[in-house]
């Protein structure tokens, strides 16, 4: 039996990493999601930041990333920002690939 609690253990542990570093996936799109934003929206520097910041802390809101797009599309709307639904959804995807990528990398 020995042999099996190490294999169930091995799992364990890889799915404990899996999940940790799909958080701090998450959370690298999200910054990188409120930087994307706060340009558009004529942010920069610390400013830039502060949203991004802000962005972040949108998706302890509720599980899933509804929370993270309401935050930003919201913000999109009171600042005269034309972007649609599709375009900010899928520039969520592409930025969810590309902190997935930083992370893997250990950026």
């Amino acid at each position: 039996m020995s042999g099996m609690d190490d294999r169930e253990k091995g799992f364990e542990g890889r799915y404990a990493l899996d999940q940790e570093l799909e958080f701090k996936a998450v959370a690298r799109r999200n910054k990188l999601l409120g930087l994307w934003a706060a340009e558009w929206m004529g942010k920069s520097g610390p400013d830039a930041e502060a949203y991004a910041k802000e962005v972040v802390k949108a998706d302890f809101e509720e599980a899933g990333h509804e929370d993270v797009y309401r935050k930003v599309k919201g913000d999109f709307d009171r600042e005269g920002v034309e972007v649609s639904e599709h375009q900010l959804r899928r520039k969520m995807d592409e930025l969810m690939a590309e902190a997935r990528q930083q992370v893997q990398a250990g950026q």
